[in-house]
């Protein structure tokens, strides 16, 4: 393609025009400028994120007794250490009770709740902030008021007495009987309500349709929740109990370190604060991090569980 173009003296010269650049071309720029926008978090990842991740393999395998002091190479001596030691046994099963107990309760009560805010009752935006309340609160704020709950002087007990049912009175978070169950209490209260108003929205972006073909068929508020709702978001609900499974799993270590110290004895040690006991502690780090590894597994394995059990079957 050729332009006319004013020559000194006023004749008309004739030049190539560049030809346009391709769509190809112009997808490969973009594509390249992409890419350059995405180093930085990139690098952000592999420095935080994997770094980590594999300093915790490592740190597995060291003997490490303290941050200033010399490092040398353990082996599978941390491996043993750890199965060899009842309390990390029993943070095994407090750890496999806490996730039993609080995530079926938290995952089934939010999403009752979540569905009756859906319906858009009377007073629904005031109960949605609400639920909202707990997860404005600080962890400490939250353990503050648990104590003054559960204390041997505290409020439980007090009411108990004042109904004639003291013989039910108990040091809450001092038993070993009933410490770990208090802490799972402060779980599923933390993360009800928040919960539920995650899906509340999400129901809230069901289309109408479904709930009055629903209704029109004979269906009741109890079946349409579980047979009609429940099957559309069903992803949804697969995903917000991972959040809460790892939140659960990963989380608990500052309630118990707030509320109990992993005690009495080892009665409320989860996996999670037995981490932090030993690094922190007792400063073993290698110890410490062995039972990370465990850790990370469980965690691993639980959301390829909770994506199985909670994918589309269509």
């Amino acid at each position: 393609m050729t332009m006319l173009s004013s020559a000194p003296g006023g004749a008309s010269v004739h030049g190539p025009v560049p030809p346009p650049p391709s769509a190809s071309t112009t997808t490969k720029r973009r594509t390249q400028g992409g890419t350059v926008l995405a180093v930085p978090a990139l690098v952000w990842y592999l420095v935080f994120m994997v770094g980590p991740l594999v300093a915790i393999f490592v740190i597995a395998a060291l003997h490490w007794p303290g941050m200033l002091q010399p490092v040398s190479f353990a082996g599978m001596g941390n491996v043993r250490a750890v199965l060899d030691d009842p309390v990390f046994w029993d943070a095994v099963r407090n750890t496999a009770v806490q996730l039993a107990v609080a995530l079926p309760l938290m995952i089934v009560g939010a999403y009752m709740l979540g569905y009756y805010v859906a319906q858009k009752p009377p007073g629904h935006r005031v109960l949605r902030y609400l639920l909202f309340i707990p997860g404005l609160i600080s962890t400490p704020a939250k353990a503050m008021v648990f104590y003054a709950v559960l204390s041997p002087d505290g409020l439980l007990n007090g009411a108990l007495d004042k109904a004639g049912l003291g013989s039910l009175t108990d040091a809450w978070l001092a038993s070993p009987s009933t410490a770990l169950g208090s802490l799972i209490v402060l779980d599923v209260w933390s993360g009800i309500g928040f919960t539920a108003v995650l899906f509340a929205a999400r129901l809230g972006s069901v289309p109408d349709e479904i709930g009055e073909a629903a209704q029109l068929d004979g269906a009741g508020h109890w079946r349409a929740m579980w047979r009609i709702h429940f099957p559309v978001i069903r992803d949804f609900v697969g995903v917000v109990t991972m959040l809460q499974f790892l939140w659960t799993l990963f989380g608990s270590a500052q309630n118990v370190l707030l509320l109990t110290q992993g005690g009495p004895g080892s009665s409320s040690t989860t996996l999670s604060f037995l981490v932090y006991q030993k690094a922190f502690i007792a400063a073993d780090l290698g110890y410490s991090q062995t039972v990370g590894v465990v850790l990370f597994l469980v965690g691993l394995a639980g959301l390829l569980t909770i994506r199985r059990v909670f994918r589309q079957n269509y």
